[in-house]
């Protein structure tokens, strides 16, 4: 991948996860509250404090991803956060799953700018 694309691509990402991890906390995007079996499922993470854990990781990962230290690491560890994400969103909360698509696009993007680091692990 071209360098300055995929440079252009993980800062788009390291915003997007910083802002909306950000939010999580500070709450300055006005977001609908979900209704039904969604706010079941958002009231069980609430209550077991896992939106602030997917808060502080999307945070640690978009700074990561801005000043480029550790990207590779935090692209790994995002992508269970926007699996989890797709998956809310396509059984949920169809209406509003672009975001989650677009958070799945761009870590698959970075991950795939990554590659060379993960040749190791990838040796067996």
């Amino acid at each position: 991948m071209n360098s300055k694309v995929f440079m252009v691509l993980r800062i788009l990402l390291g915003l997007f996860v910083l802002v909306f991890g950000l939010n999580k906390f500070f709450h300055f995007i006005p977001m609908e509250a979900p209704t039904g079996d969604a706010a079941t499922y958002f009231g069980g993470l609430a209550s077991s404090k896992t939106l602030i854990l997917v808060a502080v990781v999307e945070i640690v990962a978009g700074l990561a991803f801005i000043f480029n230290k550790f990207g590779a690491l935090m692209a790994l560890i995002l992508m269970s956060v926007s699996v989890c994400a797709i998956l809310f969103h396509a059984t949920l909360d169809s209406e509003n799953i672009a975001g989650a698509a677009i958070l799945l696009v761009l870590n698959i993007a970075v991950l795939f700018g990554y590659k060379d680091k993960y040749q190791s692990l990838l040796a067996g």
